[in-house]
């Protein structure tokens, strides 16, 4: 399977709708964007914002890598198809992040309780960052539209 990795700081409104159509199928139905306009809201709340898709050899996003500031920390936020995970992309998708920064904090949802648009349950990608070197942090919490989350943290000294 050939992939590409693209690296861009301002996506097209292509790449937008193919995100928004990526994240409503992959993230719980509660968290979904319902248009271009509420994903730029989402944007346009981060700053320095670095975007890293994945691209099959078709051109069509199969993932995407947000690094960015938020609250004074260097966070992320990541995306992959279905039909890619277990297969390596997502470290690799990781693996590059990390060549980039030297911290990188995100929320990972702590349950596989939430139902998608498809109807099946999100699942908690928990072990995936254990795997991939993150400190996870349950007694660090956030709650958006009622779906918990832990926060995760990973620094370069953790390797």
């Amino acid at each position: 399977m050939k992939m590409e990795f693209l690296e861009t700081q301002n996506l097209s409104e292509k790449q937008k709708l193919e995100i928004i159509k990526l994240w409503n199928s992959e993230y719980p139905r509660a968290l979904n964007h319902n248009n271009v306009a509420e994903f730029d809201k989402y944007l346009n709340s981060l700053s320095n914002k670095h975007h890293i898709l994945l691209l099959d050899e078709t051109g069509n996003l199969k993932g995407w890598l947000i690094y960015f500031v938020r609250d004074y920390e260097q966070c992320f936020a990541m995306l992959l198809d279905a039909s890619l995970q277990g297969l390596g992309w997502g470290s690799k998708f990781l693996n590059l992040a990390k060549e980039r920064n030297s911290e990188l904090n995100g929320w990972v949802i702590d349950n596989d309780n939430e139902p998608k648009l498809n109807g099946k349950n999100y699942k908690s990608p928990i072990g995936f960052y254990y795997k991939n070197r993150f400190e996870i942090h349950k007694d660090i919490q956030l709650k958006k539209k009622n779906i918990n989350g832990i926060k995760v943290i990973w620094k370069s000294n953790n390797k």
